[in-house]
């Protein structure tokens, strides 16, 4: 279940300080010590109220996921804390429904939760609310003509429902990003899967990627994007961590 908290372990895998590169201050904290999400945050800080960002994992082969079949098995301590400050600046979460069936999602803390769905189908109890019962339902976009489908299917899974128009079979991240704005939410963060991923970034929409590298040779099964062409982008942030992996923010040239 997809999760912000840090889970202890003593693995060293697991990194115990992270370092940032670029900006070149080379200042330090330790995972797990008082004021470190703090410090997460000012990294990961955004400037006014509308940004559409990616956040991913990916390991050095390309792969989305580990022997598992989900990120769990490639990430590290040091990345859910980079996405807990990444949620903390954000409005909403934007994830695809094979996400959810695969990771499965609590209700985030923070920000509100998004899920883009033709079908409703969600995985049984992969979208859950167990402990977070005081946390608004995640809004589940689909297609206006597949509505009451979806409604269907949802059953009590803790979502309401929110028809956007299509144009063909399915959302685009155009629709996606404006119906969003439209219900108030202006700093958009979407957490995949690499489909969806890719949609955002061929679409255009996409003002930044925070792309989590982590230190693995998994055989990649599916790139965290798969582009046609090039996407100009410049570093906008660097962090590495004792355990080999490096978090990289890269915003894309306008």
């Amino acid at each position: 279940m997809m999760e912000l908290a840090p889970k202890p372990t003593d693995s060293p895998a697991e990194a115990g300080i992270v370092t940032e590169l670029f900006p070149r201050s080379l200042e330090s904290a330790r995972i797990g010590d008082e004021g470190t999400d703090e410090w997460m945050s000012r990294r990961y800080a955004v400037e006014g109220d509308r940004i559409v960002r990616l956040n991913l994992i990916t390991t050095i082969t390309g792969a989305t996921s580990g022997d598992d079949g989900t990120s769990e098995s490639i990430t590290s301590r040091t990345d859910r804390y980079v996405l807990g400050a990444i949620r903390r600046a954000s409005d909403v979460v934007v994830v695809g429904a094979q996400t959810v069936r695969i990771e499965g999602y609590l209700l985030p803390k923070t920000a509100r939760l998004a899920v883009v769905t033709s079908t409703g189908d969600l995985g049984a109890g992969k979208l859950s609310a167990a402990g977070r019962e005081d946390r608004p339902p995640a809004l589940v976009l689909c297609p206006q003509d597949r509505a009451d489908l979806v409604r269907h299917a949802l059953g009590d899974a803790p979502a309401e429902v929110v028809p956007l128009p299509t144009d063909g079979e399915r959302l685009t991240p155009q629709t996606i990003v404006a119906g969003l704005r439209a219900k108030g939410f202006g700093r958009i963060v979407c957490e995949g899967g690499p489909e969806l991923a890719t949609q955002f970034v061929e679409a255009g929409v996409v003002d930044e990627l925070c792309v989590t590298v982590s230190p693995v040779l998994e055989p990649a099964r599916q790139p965290f994007v798969r582009l046609t062409e090039r996407v100009e982008t410049r570093v906008a942030g660097m962090l590495v961590d004792d355990a080999g992996f490096s978090y990289l923010r890269l915003r894309v040239r306008g």
